[in-house]
Parts: C-alpha cells; sequence; structure tokens
C-alpha cells in the first residue's frame, strides 16, 4: 500500500521534538545531518514531532538556534500534529490488508509476560495476537486497544554509513497507541517516505529503532532510507547530556560569553573538522566533510571545558 506523497525529490532531515530547547548534542546532530544532506546534493527538511508533549514556544527557539548555526531547510516545516489524518489512513490500509491487530496489554502486563528464547527485553510476546473475536469483544468492555503490526519477519537489516550492516529484532510493534496518537515508529516511517527522505541522521541511541521501521518502510511500497547513526553528547559521568547538566543550550552558553559562532566552532572541533577555536561556517565544513573521518566514539561535554575527550 502507498502513503500521501508530498515531494519524493531526495531529502535529508533533522526532526526534533519540541518538548523544550535543543541542547549542544541535539545541535550536533542537526550540524552533522545538515551536512550529509548538503555534501550528497539533497534537499534538507525540518519536521517538527509535536505528537506528543509540546512546550509553548520552544518551537521557534528550536528553529532559530538552528538558523543561528547556519543550518537552513526547505519551507515549510513539516508539523506531524497537522498529519494525523495521513497516519490514521496509513494505519487503517495496513488493516484492511490483515497486517494489524488490536492490543490490549498494559506496558507492565508485556514486561511481566514470558518471553520467547533471546527475545529482547520488552518485546511484545503476542498476547493479543491470536484473540477470538469473542476474546477481542471482552476485552474492548475495560480498556482500550492499541493497534500493533502483525510483523512476518522477527528480525531485519539495514545498511549504516558508520556502523555497517546492523541486524536488528522486529516484533509486533505499536501503530497507534491506546490514545489514538499515532506511535513514532509509524509517524517517521511515513513522513520519510512521503517527503522523499532517503538518508536519515541520527543518534545512535535509535539504531536499534532502525530495523523496525526499514521493515516498514518496505510494507508501505517504499526503499528503506540510508543510514547514519551518529555519536552520542555524553556528560561527565558517561549519561546522556541533557539540560540539568547545567550550559548546554545556545541561549545558555550566550550567557558564558561563547555565541553561536563558537558552538559551532566546538561542534566542529568535537568532530575532527576544525583546530580548537578556529572559526568556522557550515559552507567550511561542507567542504572538509568525510564521513568515513567521523569519530566513531561519543564526546564528552564538560560546560565551562568546551567538552573533553571520550
Amino acid at each position: 500500500m502507498g502513503t500521501v506523497v508530498l515531494d519524493v525529490t531526495p531529502a535529508g532531515r533533522f526532526a526534533p521534538s519540541p518538548s523544550g530547547d535543543l541542547h549542544i548534542g541535539n545541535l550536533r546532530t542537526a550540524v552533522l545531518a545538515d551536512l550529509f544532506a548538503r555534501t550528497s546534493g539533497r534537499r534538507f527538511l525540518m519536521r517538527v514531532e509535536d505528537l506528543d508533549r509540546v512546550r509553548e514556544g520552544a518551537e521557534e527557539r528550536q528553529l532559530a538556534d538552528l538558523a543561528a548555526l547556519g543550518i537552513r531547510w526547505a519551507e515549510p516545516v513539516i508539523r506531524q500534529s497537522e498529519r494525523r489524518d495521513v497516519y490514521a489512513a496509513v494505519v487503517d490500509g495496513l488493516t484492511a490488508e490483515g497486517r494489524t491487530f488490536e492490543c490490549f496489554c498494559t506496558r507492565r502486563e508485556i514486561l511481566d509476560a514470558p518471553s520467547a528464547p533471546h527475545a529482547p527485553l520488552g518485546a511484545y510476546p503476542g498476547t493479543c495476537r491470536d484473540l477470538t473475536d469473542a476474546e477481542r469483544d471482552e476485552r474492548r468492555r475495560t480498556r482500550p486497544a492499541a493497534i500493533r503490526l502483525r510483523a512476518d519477519v522477527t528480525e531485519f537489516t539495514v545498511h549504516d554509513a558508520l556502523h555497517g550492516p546492523f541486524t536488528g529484532d522486529v516484533d509486533d510493534f505499536v501503530l497507534r497507541r491506546n490514545d489514538g496518537t499515532p506511535a513514532y515508529n509509524l509517524a517517521v516511517v511515513v513522513d520519510d517516505t512521503a517527503t522523499g527522505v532517503d538518508q536519515v541522521v541520527r543518534g545512535d541511541d535509535l539504531l536499534s529503532s532502525a530495523p523496525r521501521q526499514a521493515y516498514l518502510a518496505t510494507l508501505l511500497g517504499a526503499t528503506p532510507p540510508e543510514y547514519a547513526h551518529v555519536p552520542m553528547v555524553l556528560n561527565r559521568y558517561g549519561a546522556r547530556l541533557a539540560k540539568r547538566d547545567g550550559a548546554v543550550t545556545l541561549a545558555d552558553l550566550a550567557e558564558q560569553g561563547v555565541d553561536a559562532a563558537g558552538v559551532l566552532s566546538m561542534i566542529a572541533t568535537s568532530l575532527g573538522m576544525a583546530d580548537q577555536g578556529e572559526s568556522v561556517t557550515l559552507d567550511i565544513l561542507a567542504s572538509r566533510f568525510d564521513p568515513a573521518r567521523l569519530p566513531r566514539e561519543p564526546w564528552v561535554f564538560v560546560p565551562g571545558h568546551g567538552g573533553v575527550p571520550a
């Protein structure tokens, strides 16, 4: 089955969630996504993933921060909240093909249920996959249903520019939550397919989700995108960087005397693409960009010290 197609000209994208200001780890990934796209002749798109928690003013600040670094994108900005009818149509199409089923399990019930041998923690154990009509009717009386994909594979392989071939688990993952919200794994695939995104650059914490998404793309008649899952930025304790770690947003760093140009220089230095303190632009970085030479280890960022090697 197909999806509603907006533009299939090859593109890369950055897709922030407007739950707060972007920190330097998010900004570093955005810079890399821009460089991957521009050096491969692709358009660059901006997609706001606003189906969940949204903080007032966050989208505007995020876009302003990205522009301050020199990142430019093709208009219009895509907002997932404006595409709910598209996601619903895709789920309805998959359902008509017999590729979905209703699931009434809570997260705790899934975690507590016996799982198949060697299945990863939290993998869906198939509890509701083959319920009878009578059993479904009984469960509907007590709780709303999520919609899960009826997967016909248990694993799928993607190719990643930094990690090479990666084979990951595919279970009967959620397409629509029981409150009616389209699930992340559905929305990103539908949007990428509809907008011509054939290059996905994002943090390597999302590598494990790529096989599920690539498999779904094939069911929707699309070719899975090229992936580049880039190293995360960590705090001094080795945990994922967060705003609570201190001066990590563009506004925070400006208060410390580091302007947007200085932040771009720090990011470039962390990627081995500039000398310490060197003034650079994205055009300059594009002329130096070589994916094969990107670091494979995380960057440890310590506010006030410009980051230290991992």
